[in-house]
This record gives structure tokens, C-alpha cells and sequence, in this order.
């Protein structure tokens, strides 16, 4: 993770503009993302540690900073209340609490034209890269199915697209291969498996924008981002506290989140292995998250759940073509570690993929018995 130029005078400067109490201590680098700096900020208040979380919002990724936070602040604002209304207790833990800056704007640019947010740090609960326990599927499914249900009734205006076309996988196909025919990296002739792996898969591409055109599959408020690292665990219960990682909360279809669930947390491996022999879909763990997500989702309609099991192969063969993508036209998107990263992120989704094929029968009978 990067740390901004100036050190702790610099992260000083960043967080004086915020409404923190207490002194600053100091700021380290927290969680795993690939997209934004993420940082655990410590104050001193009266003698007592307090923590909140700063995040330097990447803005080649979200080109438009305050549309995304517009978004965060209106979602997180009628999440509290909805919880609130419900008699939830600790509201604070079970939703993200914007930080406002002094002059009462939900994020700063400072003078390097960097920009950043801060909320609330979630005390008690923690985030895994890798789910450990079918309990942890289930926990984490059931919350982003009570955070899709909570947002049911948000009044108008339609949310921002902070990326548009996020979950299009037509264009993203249409992405690919203009990266292929650019191969500005001289990259293609290494991944002709990966190439050919997508072409055999193309015309599955468009399935689910399709059924949407004809209505039969609605346009709904979705988080587009449902890894299970983006779900907060509690340290003690092990329920899931608060769904996190909001930037990409837009109009959306709810299949794209339940198959992002099923991409990350069924499996059996790191996205990044390059031990292929231990990638697998493990079929226990969509169990759980198929029972955790229906025992919240009653909005999903009859096409939607036909369609559960598709979803899951679907945004794999997608995410699979973005890390393709991004290799082939030279790491620009996703934070990378070392050479070739991307690449084997690629190939794990795309035995991910046929680890789903290979399954598809017995998902599809969990999801009848549920």
C-alpha cells in the first residue's frame, strides 16, 4: 500500500480537516483493497485511543469524487435510520458513519488534487480475505441480502453511477478484446489459453442484460462489490456487523452481487495462486451462502432465482476478463504486487469457472431445496 509524500506531517495536515476529536497519533496502512488507500487512524481523546478509518479515494478509478460520497451518504444515512426505526442497538457498528470535514463536506481535496474521507473506524469486528468457516459464508451473505433489503424502499433520485457500466460483461468483452488487437504490451501471445478460454464463453455474455431489456429481471440498489472481505465480521458472535467498501453502491442488478459472493467465497484458494491443482468451487460453502442470502432476499422475483446459480459462473468468467484485460494492457487498474499478478489472478477465475460447469447440477439442486 502506498503512504502519501510528507509522512505524518502530511497525514497531520489531511486529518485536521476533518470533525475528529481528540490528537492526532498516528496513521498505518489497514486492509488489503486494490483500489483505495485505506488507513486506521489513532487519536488521543482525554486519554483514551480513538480510531477512525482515512481513506484516499482513488479518483482515476471514480472520476467523480462527490458523486460517490452523495451516494455513501445517502445509502448510510437511510441504512441508520431504517436500523434505528427497527431498534438495533450500537446503529454505529451496524452501518458506515461518515466523517464530515470542518466545512461540513463528506470528503477533502487537498492541495496535491489527492482525495480523501473518514469514517468511523468499526470496532470489535474484522474482514478475511479468505472465508475460513461455512458459519462466515453464511454470516456475510445474509448481511449484504439485509443491506440489499434495507436500501428496498430508498427514495428518489435515482443513486449515481460511479462506474458506469461496472457489471456490463458485454462490454467488458468488448474491453478485452480491444486490448487484445492493441496489445500494447506484447502480452497476447502468452495468454492465447486465456483468450480462447473467453471465446468459448461469449455468447453467455450478455444472459442476464438480456432478461433485464425484456423486464423480466428488475433494476435494483445493489453494492456491485460483494467480496466477503467486504463484509465486517464481529470478533465474539461471528455475525456479520456492517457492509463495507460503498463506493461502487449504484443501480445494479442483484444477481451481479449474489454471483460476486459465490466468486469469492466459495473459494478454495487465493485469487492469485499460481497452484492451479488447488482451485476448486467448494460446493458446502455455496450452500451456506445460498441459505444465508435467501433466508434475508424476499425481493427476489422468479427470474431472479432461476438465474442464481448462472450469476455466480457469470461475474467469475467477468472478473476473470478484467484481470485479463488489465495484464494485457499492462497492470493501469489493479494494485499489483509483482509481474504477472494480474495474470494469475485470470487463470484462477477461469478455474473457477470450470470448477462451476463441472457443479452445475448440484448447485442448482441446493438452490431448488431452498
Amino acid at each position: 500500500m502506498s503512504v502519501p509524500a510528507g509522512g505524518s506531517f502530511k497525514f497531520h495536515e489531511v486529518v485536521r480537516r476533518f470533525r475528529a476529536w481528540g490528537d492526532f497519533v498516528e496513521a498505518v496502512p489497514y486492509g488489503a483493497g486494490h483500489i483505495n488507500d485505506t488507513f486506521k487512524v489513532t487519536f488521543n481523546m482525554a486519554g483514551a485511543p480513538v480510531h477512525y478509518l482515512l481513506q484516499r479515494i482513488n479518483h482515476h478509478i471514480f472520476k467523480d469524487p462527490r458523486a460517490v460520497m452523495d451516494n455513501i451518504v445517502r445509502v448510510t444515512n437511510h441504512v441508520r435510520a431504517k436500523l434505528a426505526a427497527d431498534g438495533t442497538r450500537d446503529v454505529t457498528r451496524h452501518s458506515l458513519c461518515v466523517v464530515f470535514t470542518r466545512d461540513a463536506q463528506p470528503c477533502h481535496q487537498d492541495a496535491e488534487g489527492n482525495w480523501w474521507r473518514m469514517y468511523l473506524f468499526v470496532e470489535g469486528a474484522r474482514t478475511f480475505d479468505t472465508i475460513e468457516t461455512e458459519r462466515q459464508a453464511f454470516e456475510a451473505a445474509r448481511a449484504y441480502a439485509r443491506f440489499q433489503n434495507l436500501l428496498a424502499d430508498l427514495p428518489a433520485p435515482r443513486l449515481h453511477e460511479t462506474i458506469p457500466n461496472f457489471h456490463n460483461t458485454p462490454m467488458r468483452l468488448e474491453a478485452l478484446q480491444a486490448s487484445i488487437a492493441d496489445d500494447v504490451c506484447n502480452r497476447a501471445v502468452e495468454t492465447r489459453a486465456e483468450i480462447a478460454f473467453v471465446e468459448r464463453r461469449a455468447n453467455q455474455c450478455g444472459r442476464l442484460l438480456e432478461r433485464h431489456a425484456r423486464g423480466e429481471i428488475p433494476e435494483r440498489i445493489t453494492h456491485n462489490d460483494t467480496k466477503l472481505n467486504n463484509v465486517m465480521l464481529d470478533d465474539t458472535t461471528g455475525e456479520g456487523v456492517c457492509v463495507v467498501d460503498l463506493d461502487t453502491v449504484m443501480p445494479g442488478l442483484a444477481l451481479y452481487d449474489f454471483g460476486d459472493m459465490v466468486r469469492s467465497a466459495t473459494a478454495a484458494a487465493p485469487e492469485d495462486t499460481r497452484d492451479l491443482s488447488k482451485v476448486r468451487m467448494r460446493l458446502e460453502m455455496f450452500e451456506h451462502i445460498a441459505r444465508g442470502y435467501l433466508s434475508e432476499a424476499r425481493f427476489l422475483n422468479p427470474a431472479e432465482r432461476e438465474e442464481l446459480v448462472f450469476s455466480g459462473r457469470l461475474i467469475t468468467l467477468m472478473i476473470g476478463m478484467r484481470f485479463l484485460t488489465d495484464y494485457l494492457q499492462g497492470d493501469i487498474y489493479f494494485k499489483t504486487r509483482r509481474p504477472g499478478q494480474n495474470l494469475d489472478r485470470c487463470r484462477v477465475q477461469f478455474r473457477m469457472v470450470e470448477s462451476m460447469e463441472a457443479q452445475q447440477d448440484a448447485m442448482e439442486r441446493v438452490v431448488a431445496l431452498l
